[in-house]
């Protein structure tokens, strides 16, 4: 039976299955495939059947902090062995936009060294010179402090000859135990706060050019494609702004009650007590699943 839903519109429970697959999906890894070094309930087997399947994966994440090589050996590390072309993060989306939009910059990183790497191998100058910055990055950054701080006010406001971009738009970073970490949310405030200034474009989700990153190797239609994440504010949103689907595993920051908060529009297709419900229902039964266990070894 096909889903007759509208893409985004929440359902009443958190058992309200999909009754359909779809031509390929997009998952987020932090807080929706594992939280710290587990994966989470149902999400080996959710990505090993679908992949039985022939349908496509693609992982996505605003973690700035690893290179898709690190997401892989850590996917290979948790038992699903995954290609470094179906991985995508700021990292990769920071460094399209700034060769595509602004070549001949000169950038200072407030980020850690996957980032900073990744715009060496690209060509793009940084330094930490204020006289000569034309871009800051503001991006999570573990190691954010005073002197960093001071190198972007004084290339944004008194050399006033820079502007500032950030990687992506989280608050925190999701750790195991309801812990968090401050995020880039945080670097971004500190440079509006003592600049004045406000941030020029935030590269990662819900911006739509991370759909791209995405799925542009695909030949398939963004309705036909399912977003799936934790988080309302930026996996949710970017599949409303896109004409995606989307599932909200209740595993991460967002609860049901946020989601039906909102208005339809912004809410997410599906709202899942676990990931593996993107399986319809009848197809549970064909493979004998049950919620008990993960049988995939």
């Amino acid at each position: 039976m096909s889903d007759t839903r509208p893409p985004n519109t929440a359902p009443s429970t958190a058992h309200d299955w999909p009754t359909e697959l779809y031509d390929a999906y997009v998952f987020d890894m932090d807080g929706t495939i594992y939280l710290g070094d587990e994966l989470l309930p149902g999400a080996k087997r959710l990505i090993t059947e679908l992949r039985r399947r022939a349908i496509p994966v693609r992982f996505l994440s605003n973690n700035p902090t690893k290179d898709p090589d690190q997401y892989a050996d850590k996917l290979a590390r948790l038992g699903l062995p995954t290609p470094v072309g179906e991985i995508a993060n700021t990292v990769v989306t920071t460094v399209r936009w700034l060769t595509s939009h602004h070549p001949d910059a000169t950038v200072f990183a407030i980020a850690e060294d996957p980032l900073k790497r990744a715009l060496a191998r690209a060509g793009i100058a940084q330094s930490e010179d204020p006289e000569e910055i034309d871009i800051i990055i503001a991006s999570y950054d573990r190691a954010f402090d005073y002197r960093k701080l001071q190198i972007a006010f004084d290339a944004i406001w008194f050399h006033k000859r820079a502007f500032f971009i950030a990687t992506n738009p989280d608050r925190f970073c999701p750790f195991p135990g309801g812990r968090g970490q401050p995020d880039c949310a945080a670097v971004i405030a500190a440079i509006e706060a003592c600049t004045g200034t406000t941030c020029r474009t935030v590269i990662g989700k819900p911006n739509a050019s991370m759909l791209q990153a995405a799925i542009g190797d695909l030949d398939v239609r963004p309705e036909r494609c399912v977003m799936v994440g934790d988080r309302l504010s930026t996996d949710i949103q970017m599949a409303a702004r896109t004409g995606m689907r989307s599932a909200m595993p209740l595993t991460g920051e967002s609860t049901l009650a946020e989601a039906l908060a909102l208005d339809s529009a912004d809410r997410p297709t599906y709202v899942l007590d676990r990931i593996d419900r993107l399986i319809p229902a009848a197809a549970w039964e064909e493979l004998g699943w049950s919620e008990d266990a993960d049988p995939v070894p």
